[in-house]
């Protein structure tokens, strides 16, 4: 069973650095969770590092302006790293592809500087790619069923900017591109992903968080946060991580039974991923 702290402080002394989600566990999409916000600020005028880890599909440098938008107060963390830093690297190693890519179009920073040449369809492509649902609110991953099947045959590789499969908007869920990826490698696809639950973007919130301390960071030292169990909590158990997992965000309500959280709900939900998380709360606070 996991521990059920009542709050950051009283784990404060055993991590030096925190891993955190940041949709889910610092803000839902509309504004920033307060008691979140205040926790990691609290961790870290007690000297701990935040490294802000999510799975965004674009690369970090426009993450800060979004969060002021959101009303996030300055001191909450000191690093950003994105599962868009974590992809580009394998985009890179791809190019110039063509490639044929798929969602909406306002995620062209993600593609920037790379040098691909974009494909109009499936025979003309040598990869697809993806970072997000063209309406994730409407749409569902039967929408790409077609084009999908046609890349399974051509046994082309689908690049996937976010492993989430849903996040919540609000009150409410929407699509992620990790739904689409999941589908395809149903049908037998090719599927590469870099952002949580995967190695290659904790390799590089490591190389950060040891670069912020100027010395090397034990995995004992280290606590990753996030609502998430298939992706921040799992991804935390691969990498070696402690994890304290936030149950509320993508779930709601949903695991808590007369407005407190249920341990057996919860317990239930880590164990349906095969997931261990040594602490939880409902909220980061």
């Amino acid at each position: 069973m996991p521990l059920f702290p009542d709050s950051l402080d009283a784990l404060a002394d055993r991590y030096d650095a925190v891993l955190c989600d940041i949709w889910g566990v610092l803000h839902n999409g509309r504004g920033v969770f307060p008691e979140a916000a205040q926790a990691l600020m609290r961790y870290r005028e007690r000297g701990g590092i935040v490294v802000l880890v999510s799975n965004v599909p674009k690369p970090r440098n426009p993450i800060p302006a979004q969060l002021d938008r959101l009303g996030c107060p300055h001191g909450v963390y000191d690093a950003i790293v994105t599962s868009g830093d974590a992809i580009r690297a394998e985009l890179l190693e791809r190019s110039p592809g063509p490639m044929l890519k798929l969602g909406p179009p306002d995620d062209d920073i993600l593609w920037q500087g790379l040098g691909l040449e974009l494909a109009e369809d499936v025979e003309d492509a040598a990869f697809l790619a993806m970072a997000g649902v063209d309406d994730p609110f409407s749409e569902t991953p039967h929408d790409y069923s077609e084009i999908l099947e046609a890349a399974v045959e051509s046994d082309l590789e689908l690049l996937c900017a976010n492993p989430d499969l849903v996040v919540r908007m609000g009150e409410r869920l929407m699509w992620c591109a990790g739904t689409i990826a999941a589908q395809y490698a149903r049908l037998g696809g090719r599927v590469i992903m870099a952002g949580k639950p995967h190695p290659a973007i904790y390799r590089i919130a490591l190389e950060e968080i040891e670069n912020l301390a100027g010395r090397p960071i034990e995995r004992r030292r280290l606590l990753a946060i996030g609502d998430g169990v298939g992706t921040d909590i799992k991804g935390a158990n691969l990498a070696d991580i402690d994890s304290l997992f936030v149950a509320s965000g993508m779930h709601g309500e949903e695991l808590r039974t007369k407005g407190a959280l249920d341990a057996s709900k919860v317990t239930a939900t880590l164990a349906k991923e095969e997931a261990r998380a040594e602490y939880v709360m409902g909220i980061l606070q």
